[in-house]
């Protein structure tokens, strides 16, 4: 576990776009240097569908995601990973062996609705 980071005002937090999407494509990433699957993520009108490589492969197939809900931090610059060009940073927790578990609802909720 890693220690808690200083204390921030609110508005730090409210200056980060978190939304929720779901999953309309996923390939095998195999040009990145670790392992990693690109994700098309749906956020409904107003953002669309955003491009993000994930660092999921250890829980996760490409055919286990297309459907899936999932957060992402969209408000973010984009980053050129090999060829592939990442524009929302997919959200995740670390299992006991640090490998990514996503972050997302327990219910269907509309795509695009933001974390607050």
């Amino acid at each position: 576990m890693t220690e808690p980071v200083p204390t921030v005002g609110y508005e730090n937090f409210a200056a980060l776009d978190i939304r929720v999407g779901t999953v309309t494509d996923a390939q095998p990433f195999p040009e990145a240097r670790k392992p990693a699957i690109r994700l098309w993520i749906d956020f409904g009108p107003g953002i669309g569908v955003k491009r993000s490589s994930a660092q999921i492969t250890r829980h996760y197939k490409p055919d286990q995601l297309i459907g899936r809900q999932v957060c992402a931090l969209v408000n973010v610059a984009p980053r050129q990973i090999g060829p592939f060009l990442s524009e929302v940073l997919t959200l995740g927790l670390p299992d006991r062996s640090g490998e990514v578990v996503l972050v997302r609802p327990d219910h269907q909720v509309p795509d695009g609705g933001k974390l607050f």
